[in-house]
């Protein structure tokens, strides 16, 4: 049985990228609903953001949980150096976004404004850096 050769493996294994799919839509989703809710002052939008931005703490709790995982498991300091930085991506990330969820838990305007959109800002632009890393090469031994 032949094994197979390095460069033809996934970057992640598959449901870690599957994982990973999640915080990046819905942070990214929380961010749209955030600027509808400030181009149009409808309630409605700052609760579908406060629920995706839940949803993204939920399933960025497990692709952390997994990068963290990963990190310590590998062997090689450059590919652990690029794990790691995964993995503080990630985690800065959900601690972002974890604030923001304290922050849409305010009432009317201040739910959002400046500060509830910087928050879904650094968390979407932290989410897709993460997915940026996670699927450009690096590869778990």
């Amino acid at each position: 049985m032949l094994a197979t050769p390095p460069a033809a493996r996934p970057p992640l294994h598959p449901l870690h990228a599957l994982l990973l799919a999640f915080p990046i839509a819905l942070f990214t989703g929380a961010l749209l609903a955030d600027i509808a809710y400030l181009q149009s002052a409808e309630i409605q939008w700052t609760n579908f953001a406060a629920w995706l931005n839940a949803g993204a703490l939920l399933m960025g709790g497990f692709v952390l949980l997994w990068a963290l995982i990963e990190a310590f498991r590998l062997r090689r300091d450059r590919v652990r150096g690029r794990a790691g930085l995964y993995a503080l991506l990630l985690a800065v990330m959900w601690i972002a976004g974890l604030i923001n969820a304290f922050q849409h838990s305010h009432d009317g305007w201040s739910s959002v404004g400046t500060t509830g959109l910087l928050l879904s800002i650094v968390s979407a632009a932290l989410a897709i850096a993460a997915g940026w890393i996670a699927h450009s090469g690096w590869r778990s031994l």
